[in-house]
């Protein structure tokens, strides 16, 4: 089986090591869509196809909070897993506060933990 997932974050290089360490994870992807803010993610998602969203909590023009709590208000991205991939200190409180997210990932992080978590939110990746 192969995912599709989108990268939510505000930073160019950050999506960009987060897009590696995927790749290095050797999860099978037909899609690593990318999104500088939360406003671009929705416009992305409605289109459909995506498995699974990482995104920052703090971008600027929606963050990671507002843009999982509308993902949970419309019927097409509702059961979109997010995951909060984050350098905030609070961002795993987040995580087990909203609905919708799934898990949380503290910046800097390793492929493996990436690997991990991904494998745990999609059930059993092909790995």
């Amino acid at each position: 089986m192969s995912y599709s997932i989108l990268i939510v974050d505000d930073s160019a290089t950050t999506r960009a090591i987060i897009k590696r360490s995927i790749q290095l994870t050797q999860i099978a992807t037909d899609r690593l869509g990318e999104a500088a803010d939360g406003r671009q993610a929705l416009q992305l998602l409605a289109q459909g196809g995506f498995d699974l969203v990482l995104a920052d909590l703090n971008m600027p023009a929606m963050g990671g909070m507002e843009m999982t709590r509308r993902m949970q208000a419309n019927p097409i991205t509702r059961d979109i897993p997010v995951v909060i991939i984050s350098a905030e200190p609070n961002a795993e409180k987040f995580a087990h506060d909203q609905a919708g997210v799934r898990g949380c990932l503290r910046k800097p992080f390793t492929p493996e933990a990436i690997r991990n978590l991904i494998t745990q939110v999609l059930g059993g990746a092909d790995v």
